[in-house]
Protein backbone atom coordinates (compact mmCIF):
# COMPACT_ATOMS: atom_id res chain seq x y z
CA UNK A 1 0.00 0.00 0.00
CA UNK A 2 1.16 3.54 -0.74
CA UNK A 3 0.32 5.95 2.42
CA UNK A 4 -0.30 9.31 3.11
CA UNK A 5 0.08 10.31 7.02
CA UNK A 6 -0.29 13.71 8.78
CA UNK A 7 0.54 14.65 11.80
CA UNK A 8 3.74 12.55 11.51
CA UNK A 9 5.91 14.69 14.27
CA UNK A 10 2.77 14.01 17.22
CA UNK A 11 2.67 11.91 20.04
CA UNK A 12 0.26 9.54 17.93
CA UNK A 13 1.69 10.14 14.31
CA UNK A 14 5.05 9.42 15.02
CA UNK A 15 3.42 5.80 16.41
CA UNK A 16 1.54 5.35 13.33
CA UNK A 17 4.71 6.45 10.89
CA UNK A 18 7.36 4.67 12.54
CA UNK A 19 4.85 1.48 11.94
CA UNK A 20 4.19 2.07 8.14
CA UNK A 21 8.26 2.08 7.77
CA UNK A 22 8.38 -1.39 9.99
CA UNK A 23 5.36 -2.73 7.94
CA UNK A 24 5.71 -5.07 4.54
CA UNK A 25 2.22 -3.99 3.46
CA UNK A 26 3.29 -0.48 3.30
CA UNK A 27 5.77 -0.17 0.03
CA UNK A 28 5.77 4.16 0.38
CA UNK A 29 5.08 6.42 2.89
CA UNK A 30 4.32 10.64 2.21
CA UNK A 31 4.87 12.16 5.58
CA UNK A 32 2.81 15.80 5.30
CA UNK A 33 3.35 18.82 8.03
CA UNK A 34 4.77 21.69 9.08
CA UNK A 35 7.87 20.04 10.60
CA UNK A 36 10.08 17.63 9.36
CA UNK A 37 9.86 14.32 11.55
CA UNK A 38 13.49 13.39 11.75
CA UNK A 39 13.40 10.41 10.37
CA UNK A 40 14.88 8.88 7.16
CA UNK A 41 13.61 5.36 5.63
CA UNK A 42 14.08 4.61 1.87
CA UNK A 43 9.89 3.97 1.79
CA UNK A 44 9.47 7.82 3.28
CA UNK A 45 9.35 11.00 1.88
CA UNK A 46 8.34 14.16 3.49
CA UNK A 47 6.31 17.47 2.24
CA UNK A 48 7.21 20.09 4.34
CA UNK A 49 5.15 22.85 4.30
CA UNK A 50 3.37 26.02 6.12
CA UNK A 51 -0.17 24.48 5.00
CA UNK A 52 -0.71 20.91 5.40
CA UNK A 53 -3.78 21.04 3.29
CA UNK A 54 -2.76 22.46 0.12
CA UNK A 55 -2.15 19.40 -1.81
CA UNK A 56 -1.96 21.18 -5.15
CA UNK A 57 1.54 19.89 -5.76
CA UNK A 58 0.58 16.16 -5.24
CA UNK A 59 -2.77 16.22 -7.97
CA UNK A 60 -1.25 13.99 -10.01
CA UNK A 61 -0.29 10.99 -7.40
CA UNK A 62 -2.90 11.51 -5.03
CA UNK A 63 -5.07 8.99 -7.33
CA UNK A 64 -2.50 6.15 -6.38
CA UNK A 65 -2.83 6.81 -2.73
CA UNK A 66 -4.32 3.41 -1.23
CA UNK A 67 -4.71 4.85 2.29
CA UNK A 68 -4.62 8.55 4.59
CA UNK A 69 -3.56 8.42 8.02
CA UNK A 70 -4.73 11.71 9.75
CA UNK A 71 -3.12 12.09 13.34
CA UNK A 72 -3.02 15.75 12.87
CA UNK A 73 -4.14 17.61 15.95
CA UNK A 74 -4.11 19.83 18.96
CA UNK A 75 -5.30 20.36 22.30
CA UNK A 76 -8.11 22.44 22.92
CA UNK A 77 -6.70 23.74 26.74
CA UNK A 78 -7.28 26.96 26.47
CA UNK A 79 -8.30 27.69 22.84
CA UNK A 80 -11.90 29.25 21.75
CA UNK A 81 -14.06 27.22 19.68
CA UNK A 82 -13.76 28.75 16.54
CA UNK A 83 -9.86 28.47 16.88
CA UNK A 84 -9.95 24.91 17.59
CA UNK A 85 -12.61 24.21 15.31
CA UNK A 86 -10.27 25.84 12.46
CA UNK A 87 -7.55 23.65 12.92
CA UNK A 88 -9.49 20.36 13.73
CA UNK A 89 -12.41 20.89 11.34
CA UNK A 90 -11.71 22.97 8.38
CA UNK A 91 -8.51 22.21 7.79
CA UNK A 92 -9.68 18.28 7.98
CA UNK A 93 -12.16 18.28 5.66
CA UNK A 94 -9.84 20.36 3.30
CA UNK A 95 -7.84 17.78 2.86
CA UNK A 96 -10.56 15.09 3.25
CA UNK A 97 -12.48 16.20 0.07
CA UNK A 98 -9.24 16.83 -1.95
CA UNK A 99 -8.53 13.31 -1.16
CA UNK A 100 -11.87 11.97 -1.83
CA UNK A 101 -12.45 13.84 -5.12
CA UNK A 102 -8.70 12.15 -6.20
CA UNK A 103 -9.73 8.74 -5.31
CA UNK A 104 -13.05 7.51 -4.13
CA UNK A 105 -11.81 3.89 -3.18
CA UNK A 106 -9.10 5.26 -0.64
CA UNK A 107 -9.36 4.67 3.17
CA UNK A 108 -9.06 7.54 5.70
CA UNK A 109 -8.51 6.83 8.82
CA UNK A 110 -8.76 9.76 11.70
CA UNK A 111 -7.71 10.19 14.55
CA UNK A 112 -10.06 11.45 16.84
CA UNK A 113 -10.67 10.15 20.46
CA UNK A 114 -13.02 9.14 23.29
CA UNK A 115 -15.64 11.33 24.21
CA UNK A 116 -16.43 12.58 21.12
CA UNK A 117 -20.17 13.83 20.57
CA UNK A 118 -21.60 12.27 17.40
CA UNK A 119 -24.76 14.28 18.60
CA UNK A 120 -22.92 17.77 18.22
CA UNK A 121 -25.24 19.19 20.67
CA UNK A 122 -23.50 18.18 23.82
CA UNK A 123 -21.96 20.88 26.16
CA UNK A 124 -18.18 20.23 25.81
CA UNK A 125 -16.57 22.23 23.35
CA UNK A 126 -13.77 19.51 21.87
CA UNK A 127 -16.45 16.67 21.60
CA UNK A 128 -18.65 18.71 19.51
CA UNK A 129 -16.16 19.38 16.89
CA UNK A 130 -14.65 15.82 16.58
CA UNK A 131 -18.19 14.65 16.21
CA UNK A 132 -19.05 17.19 13.33
CA UNK A 133 -15.58 16.14 11.67
CA UNK A 134 -16.30 12.65 12.25
CA UNK A 135 -20.08 12.73 10.63
CA UNK A 136 -18.72 14.57 7.74
CA UNK A 137 -15.82 12.59 7.29
CA UNK A 138 -18.25 9.99 7.12
CA UNK A 139 -20.81 11.40 4.74
CA UNK A 140 -17.58 11.37 2.04
CA UNK A 141 -17.09 8.89 -0.80
CA UNK A 142 -14.25 6.82 0.31
CA UNK A 143 -13.66 4.32 2.99
CA UNK A 144 -13.55 6.42 6.33
CA UNK A 145 -12.84 5.06 9.86
CA UNK A 146 -12.75 7.17 12.82
CA UNK A 147 -10.35 5.74 15.47
CA UNK A 148 -11.16 6.96 19.51
CA UNK A 149 -8.30 6.13 21.27
CA UNK A 150 -8.48 6.32 25.17
CA UNK A 151 -5.88 7.20 27.17
CA UNK A 152 -2.59 6.57 25.06
CA UNK A 153 0.41 5.29 25.47
CA UNK A 154 3.63 6.51 24.33
CA UNK A 155 6.25 4.26 22.83
CA UNK A 156 9.86 4.24 20.98
CA UNK A 157 10.68 7.20 22.96
CA UNK A 158 7.82 9.30 21.78
CA UNK A 159 7.27 12.32 24.12
CA UNK A 160 4.35 14.57 23.45
CA UNK A 161 4.39 18.02 22.98
CA UNK A 162 1.53 18.91 25.50
CA UNK A 163 3.19 19.87 28.77
CA UNK A 164 -0.13 19.08 30.25
CA UNK A 165 0.55 16.10 28.94
CA UNK A 166 3.91 15.00 29.37
CA UNK A 167 3.17 15.74 33.08
CA UNK A 168 0.34 13.24 33.47
CA UNK A 169 2.61 10.48 31.81
CA UNK A 170 5.33 11.18 34.19
CA UNK A 171 3.14 10.64 37.09
CA UNK A 172 1.27 7.40 35.91
CA UNK A 173 3.91 5.87 33.58
CA UNK A 174 4.34 3.28 35.79
CA UNK A 175 0.84 2.30 36.10
CA UNK A 176 -0.45 1.89 32.06
CA UNK A 177 0.45 -1.47 32.00
CA UNK A 178 -1.69 -2.37 35.09
CA UNK A 179 -4.36 0.00 33.63
CA UNK A 180 -4.45 -1.58 30.45
CA UNK A 181 -4.54 -4.58 31.95
CA UNK A 182 -7.82 -3.87 34.23
CA UNK A 183 -9.19 -1.87 32.06
CA UNK A 184 -8.56 -2.83 28.53
CA UNK A 185 -11.09 -0.29 27.07
CA UNK A 186 -9.44 2.71 27.79
CA UNK A 187 -6.04 2.62 27.09
CA UNK A 188 -4.31 1.97 23.75
CA UNK A 189 -0.18 2.68 23.05
CA UNK A 190 0.83 4.58 19.84
CA UNK A 191 2.06 1.10 17.85
CA UNK A 192 -1.15 -0.10 18.51
CA UNK A 193 -3.15 2.59 16.69
CA UNK A 194 -0.49 2.31 13.98
CA UNK A 195 -0.95 -1.14 13.44
CA UNK A 196 -4.25 -1.33 13.73
CA UNK A 197 -4.92 1.49 10.37
CA UNK A 198 -2.39 -0.57 8.64
CA UNK A 199 -4.78 -3.20 9.20
CA UNK A 200 -7.67 -1.77 8.79
CA UNK A 201 -6.50 -0.51 5.26
CA UNK A 202 -5.45 -3.35 3.80
CA UNK A 203 -8.98 -5.51 4.55
CA UNK A 204 -11.61 -2.77 6.10
CA UNK A 205 -13.64 -2.84 8.95
CA UNK A 206 -17.43 -3.51 9.23
CA UNK A 207 -17.10 -1.32 12.09
CA UNK A 208 -16.55 2.74 11.26
CA UNK A 209 -16.20 4.34 14.69
CA UNK A 210 -13.68 1.81 16.55
CA UNK A 211 -13.44 2.26 20.43
CA UNK A 212 -9.83 1.33 22.15
CA UNK A 213 -11.11 -2.15 22.81
CA UNK A 214 -11.80 -2.27 18.69
CA UNK A 215 -8.33 -0.78 18.10
CA UNK A 216 -6.68 -3.22 20.10
CA UNK A 217 -8.17 -6.42 18.41
CA UNK A 218 -7.32 -5.11 15.38
CA UNK A 219 -3.57 -4.58 16.08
Amino acid sequence: MKVIVFGGTGMVGQGVLRECLRDARVTEVLAIGRGSTGLTDPKLREVVQPDPADLSALSDELPGIDACFFCLGVSSVGMKEDEYRRITYDLTMQVARTLAAANPKMTFVYVSGQGTDSTEQGRTMWARVKGKTENDLLALPFRAYMFRPGFIQPKDGVISKTPLYRAAYAVTGPLIPVLKRLAPNIVNDNREIGRAMISVAESGSDIRVLTPRDITARA
